[in-house]
């Protein structure tokens, strides 16, 4: 099932708003007044811009309590104005209004809270601060012990500056910015400081900010399963694997080629076998599976170090294949 058949969702624009230089932020109502789905810190959901676009963009509001009633439930997005974007920045920015109507998924969470957590850092990079205001309001509303750091370029640019300034948990805090005082800069080792048992760290941001934040902290030696992070935008790496290969699937024997010029996940549905797939990047993890046999050539940002050396499982959105045959369990 696609992401566009998955957005069964109707809501409307309630408020558009200005976040930051280049940013803006969008309140999300149901048409029908009902409930909206329950979602947790972290989660993302599917948004189908005018022309057919499918982006996922992170939930930054605070999640929603049982209690609280359907009328004040909502969902909160920030959009980051990307001219180098594929169109779907561009056109939340420029053709999606007050009042307008958008159809949306359900939401997903690749990048959950540790509510059990003695202390989370979170470390946000510009736009990246989205899921982690969320984590934020609800660390906040367990009195639970947490640091928030953002870093963008310029204070102008800061997303949520005001909203985050203006919180119960303002203390907690911290703005680091490119062109300002040498001192507000971020030291990243000192920030990050050694792991301890109960310890996490969470990171959102562009690629060159998590490879630093992720860098760090292994040099810490951080172990991985404290260690957190989300991509909002995939920047895939280039691979040398062959150009074409087979992809067999187990449970029926069938043989799938896979040409240069296309994915695992279009090939195959151009036999009439779909995978779920989202992002179509390698980032979201909506389309992982299992590998049972062959060598695979991974371009994911999902998965660990650790477990892209598994060999075990992959993205057909974007990873291939170095051996000739990869045997799936499909």
């Amino acid at each position: 099932m696609s992401a566009t058949a998955a957005a069964a969702i109707a809501v409307r624009v309630a408020r558009k708003t200005h976040e930051a230089e280049g940013v803006a932020g969008f309140r999300l109502v149901a048409v029908d007044g009902a409930r909206l789905p329950a979602f947790a810190p972290g989660a993302h959901i599917d948004v189908v811009l005018p022309g057919g676009l499918v982006r996922q963009y992170s939930l930054c509001n605070e999640p929603a309590h049982e209690a609280q009633d359907a009328q004040d439930m909502h969902y909160e997005i920030g959009v980051l104005r990307d001219a180098r974007s594929r169109g779907g920045s561009l056109a939340l920015h420029d053709a999606v209004h007050e009042g307008e109507v958008l159809r949306i998924s359900a939401p997903r969470n690749h990048f959950p809270l540790d509510e059990s957590a003695t202390h989370s850092l979170l470390l946000a990079g510009g736009i990246g601060v989205t899921p982690l205001l969320s984590m934020a309001q609800r660390l906040a509303a367990l009195q639970a012990d947490f640091a928030l750091h953002c870093c963008s370029r310029t204070v102008a640019r800061a997303p949520y500056r005001r909203r985050l300034e203006a919180s119960a948990f303002a203390h907690r805090v911290f703005f680091h910015h490119d062109d300002g005082p040498a001192a507000q800069r971020m030291d990243l080792a000192a920030t990050i400081g050694q792991p301890a048992r109960g310890k996490h760290l969470y990171v959102c941001g562009p690629q060159g900010f998590l490879d630093a934040v992720r860098a760090t902290a292994r040099d810490l030696h951080w172990p991985d399963a404290q260690v957190h992070f989300e991509y909002f935008g995939g920047v895939l790496p280039v691979d040398d694997a062959q150009g074409s290969f087979e992809v067999e699937l187990r449970s029926s024997g069938r043989v799938v080629r896979v040409p240069q010029a296309l994915s695992v996940v279009d090939a195959l549905a151009a036999e009439g076998i779909d995978i779920p797939v989202s992002c179509a990047q390698g980032v979201c993890g909506t389309c992982l599976t299992r590998v049972l046999a062959g060598e695979v050539a991974h371009n994911d940002l999902y998965l660990t170090p650790a477990e892209q050396a598994a060999n075990d499982q992959f993205l057909p959105c974007c990873s291939r294949a170095r051996s000739a045959r990869l045997v799936l369990d499909l």
